[in-house]
């Protein structure tokens, strides 16, 4: 092996160890781990023949990315649901990107120490801890994994002129695509490093021949990102993510992005007080005018120096790989984020190291000072990246430090209120969700979760209040009809509670839930034939609905009305549930269960029972205690029976 694929090893595995402590770490099911992973069966089934055709048919979560899907299969066929392995399986890709970005430098220009310099400074910044700490961001490491192997053999292309490097480069380039289309731009970065270092382009006023065929071979670089923007836009119209012009004008949208531009250079410089959520906000005159300022020194600064060609390459490296995420197509609800910085901050590291290296010489006392500044700032990334880390450890305490750290950050409140919602701290919640609404009072659905906690909490009247409030702004959301008339049913208040549900259903006829409850209040009141009907209703409504299914199910099985119950045909709802489910959902088998015990099989019970049990989300603990007192009765010989009244807690519960 020579010394510099030697180095190169020895940094990957620091940066392992540097990161070690993310085997620690839990999932975030509320901030995208749950979409991906924790409530994902099609990924929780591992790789299968049906999974790898909804990764490459699907748009779920937004994006279009079957390779990162197929990788995160590939994590629960070996490991399951071990959070610490699938988070250390993100900290080996980053330690991999970090060793062949240093490789790809050294063959570039030939020099080992500056190549190192920026692979350690890209390793260990602090401002990279977010995209290998979240499992969701799977698809940012693995998309620079399959970049930075594109790069290798196009440089090889480049030197010796070998059209296998050229296909070779392009291969890996789609299956970045296919990771993440965060690189559409890659085939600007190759035209830049054909100026420098490759050398390609001797001149900024090279011949018109010469510039012609380097911009032809990029086509199919190019043919491919326009295919990948296409389909990205697809998705995430998809999955409603992008926001309209209506809601972020294109003048908001310039300003977010020139001062984004330079919070982001501050914050490489200076990586302090870093968040999960940096949520959007108007630009105040002084933020824009100061980041103008920023951007145009710089712009000029590296211009009159442009005979330094890596100040000018490494500035547009910079802005050019940033523009796919900088805000001008706007998803979410996000000024910035952390992770964007991830390749395009190698431009700066790039610009930077070999500025010093060309400054310091050959002088002996330069070189020593570069030496001594370099071990200083790598040791305090070392330090501040730790400290990072251990704000990932879990959901809780990832927002809580976020909130520290912004201000009016309704996104970072609505993610911890769910948090605390998740984990039966309803009061806790509560407060959470209120100060969510305060901040985004645009958010009228939210008042629809705030009254279902204040149902938990037993404030009912609250609840109600909370819901009509809600109907005034969205008189046509069924949601809301259905969750009045679950209240009013809990209060006994049963006329006034059907007309909530027939009118839910009336505004949306494809709602299972109305049907449900009212199949239940037909039950409470000896009408077993409406009930039925109500049922059926219900059934048609949500025919590939597992959780429909299991519902209904439920209503047959757990009925304490003898005449009512038909354990033969809810077991025959609960296994079509689980096979929806493919066989992964606790549901589907908690109602085998009461099935099962309901005809008096009370060992196929226990083994459905038991089943539940093991199948239960980890974000999911709280749904362990119903299904632990039913698997009690069932030791004991005894069927779960119950007289239905309407209720909103889910079936089963």
């Amino acid at each position: 092996m020579s010394r510099p694929r030697l180095i190169a090893l020895l940094l990957a595995l620091v940066t392992l160890m540097v990161y070690l402590p993310v085997t620690q770490h839990d999932f975030l099911p509320v901030y995208d781990d749950g979409d991906y992973v924790t409530n994902n069966w099609f990924v929780q089934q591992g790789l299968t023949w049906v999974g790898v055709k909804w990764a490459f048919t699907t748009f779920h979560a937004a994006n279009w990315h079957p390779l990162t899907w197929l990788s995160h299969m590939v994590d629960c066929e070996l490991f399951g649901l071990n959070a610490g392995a699938i988070h250390f399986i993100n900290a080996l890709f980053h330690a991999a990107n970090s060793a062949l970005l240093m490789v790809v430098f050294w063959r570039m220009t030939g020099q080992i120490r500056p190549a190192l310099v920026i692979a350690a400074l890209f390793a260990w910044h602090p401002l990279h801890v977010e995209t290998v700490a979240w499992v969701a961001e799977r698809k940012d490491v693995l998309s620079t994994f399959f970049v930075l192997l594109a790069l290798l053999p196009y440089i090889h292309y480049a030197q010796a002129g070998h059209r296998r490097g050229y296909w070779l480069a392009l291969s890996f380039f789609a299956c970045s695509l296919l990771a993440k289309p965060m690189y559409v731009t890659f085939p600007f970065l190759l035209l830049l490093l054909d100026y420098w270092p490759l050398g390609r382009i001797t001149s900024l006023r090279y011949e018109k021949s010469q510039g012609l065929r380097l911009i032809q071979e990029k086509i199919p670089f190019l043919v491919l990102a326009a295919v990948s923007c296409g389909l990205t836009m697809l998705a995430q119209r998809a999955g409603g993510a992008v926001s309209s012009f209506k809601e972020w004008p294109w003048s908001n949208r310039l300003d977010n992005a020139v001062v984004s531009t330079g919070r982001y250079l501050l914050k490489l410089c200076w990586p302090v007080d870093l968040a999960a959520v940096y949520p959007w906000a108007p630009v105040a005159a002084s933020a824009l005018i100061l980041a103008v300022a920023t951007l145009l020194v710089v712009s000029a600064a590296v211009w009159h120096w442009r005979s330094h060609r890596h100040g000018i390459v490494g500035w547009l490296w910079f802005l050019g790989t940033l523009i796919p995420v900088i805000g001008l197509v706007q998803v979410g609800h996000a000024a910035m984020a952390d992770r964007y910085t991830y390749f395009p901050s190698v431009g700066i590291f790039a610009a930077l190291v070999f500025g010093a290296y060309q400054w310091a010489g050959h002088s002996p006392f330069r070189r020593k000072l570069l030496t001594a500044v370099e071990c200083l700032i790598l040791a305090a990334c070392l330090c501040l990246t730790e400290k990072q880390l251990g704000y990932w450890r879990d959901t809780e305490t990832l927002f809580r430090h976020t909130l520290a750290v912004t201000a009016n950050n309704s996104p970072a409140h609505l993610c911890l209120g769910v948090t605390y919602d998740l984990d039966g701290r309803y009061a806790d919640a509560l407060v959470e969700y209120r100060e969510t609404l305060r901040l985004s009072p645009q958010m009228p659905k939210l008042r629809l979760t705030i009254g279902d906690v204040l149902v938990k909490l037993g404030q009912t009247n609250a609840a109600l209040a909370e819901y009509r409030r809600a109907l005034r702004t969205e008189p046509q959301d069924a949601a809301l009809h259905d969750a009045i008339g679950e209240a009013l049913a809990s209060q006994g208040d049963l006329a006034a509670a059907t007309t909530e549900f027939q009118e839910a259903v009336r505004l949306n006829p494809h709602l299972a839930q109305p049907h449900l409850e009212m199949a239940k209040i037909r039950f409470a009141s000896g009408q077993t034939t409406e009930a039925a009907y109500e049922l059926l209703a219900a059934t048609r409504a949500g025919p590939n609905d597992f959780h429909i299914l299991a519902s209904v199910a439920y209503c047959l099985a757990a009925n304490a009305d003898s005449t009512a119950r038909d354990p033969q045909t809810a077991l025959l709802m609960a296994r079509k549930a689980a096979e929806l489910s493919a066989n992964q959902q606790p549901e589907a088998f908690d109602v085998m269960g009461v099935a099962f015990a309901a005809a008096g099989d009370f060992t196929n019970a226990i083994i459905c029972a038991q089943k539940a049990l093991a199948l239960v989300p980890v974000d999911r603990a709280n749904d362990t205690a119903p299904l632990r007192r039913r698997l009690e009765r069932y030791q004991n010989h005894q069927p779960w029976l119950e007289s239905f009244r309407a209720t909103n807690l889910p079936p089963g519960q």
